[in-house]
């Protein structure tokens, strides 16, 4: 654990914790907060869970790819230091998610994301040694990422998804969410945070919660920025396939 202000547990290939992070930036840099970016692999989230029957099929391959980049992020700050993660993260969602779709052979059984060829320029723009790629096929890395996984659901219960927030700890509370779509401007994004902090502090507050979702506006989903996304009705928290 840190001195931090909270603690943002992540997985690099959700689009809705990267909205969220980046809403998390905004406010950190305006209030000064320290965020100690942390790891939930929604891979292991789901590994006890029939893929084919629940998910759409890039899914598997989806969480998958964030399993492999997160042992990334793991030997990054065993190397570097838990502030060489946000760098990380800040890279790889900007090249994942803020960048024009990238054409190529991906399919639902491989997502160009878990490859060397991806990361590498993520590494240059985080500045960190590209041999921080090796770590990708590193098993010896889960043991770390499934602890921080666990210590994530250990605040929350268990059916929960990314990002989960963790408000002044260790004392204070974590919660999933909030999952948002868009990104607000600098002042609305203070007087966001200002309204689930205060919900935060409520110590009987558990859930605020609708599985109506807009498609998260970013770039690299082929989404416009400035429109609103469809709308698209999720269950248990993921575009799930069966009901």
């Amino acid at each position: 654990m840190t001195d931090a202000d909270l603690h943002f547990y992540f997985d690099p290939t959700c689009p809705f914790a990267w909205l969220t992070s980046k809403w998390v930036r905004t406010v950190a840099a305006r209030r000064d907060y320290r965020v100690d970016w942390r790891f939930i692999s929604l891979r292991l989230l789901n590994e006890h869970v029939d893929y084919d029957a629940w998910f759409p099929p890039e899914y598997e391959a989806g969480h998958t790819a964030g399993l492999h980049l997160l042992r990334v992020a793991a030997r990054t700050r065993a190397e570097h230091g838990p502030e060489a993660v946000g760098r990380l993260y800040a890279a790889l969602g900007a090249h994942s998610f803020d960048a024009d779709p990238v054409p190529g052979p991906e399919t639902p059984e491989k997502d160009r994301r878990a490859t060397p060829a991806f990361l590498a320029p993520v590494l240059e723009a985080a500045g960190l040694p590209a041999g921080l790629a090796a770590a990708l096929d590193d098993e010896s890395l889960d043991s770390v990422v499934r602890a921080e996984t666990e210590e994530a659901l250990a605040l929350t219960g268990r059916d929960v998804g990314t990002p989960i927030i963790h408000f002044g700890p260790p004392e204070g509370v974590a919660f999933f969410g909030p999952v948002i779509s868009r990104l607000p401007g600098e002042d609305e994004a203070l007087e966001l945070w200002d309204h689930v902090v205060a919900l935060a502090r409520f110590p009987g507050f558990a859930e605020l919660k609708r599985s109506l979702r807009e498609q998260p506006q970013l770039r690299g989903l082929g989404a416009a920025p400035d429109r609103p996304g469809t709308e698209e009705d999720w269950h248990a928290g993921s575009r799930r396939t069966k009901k």
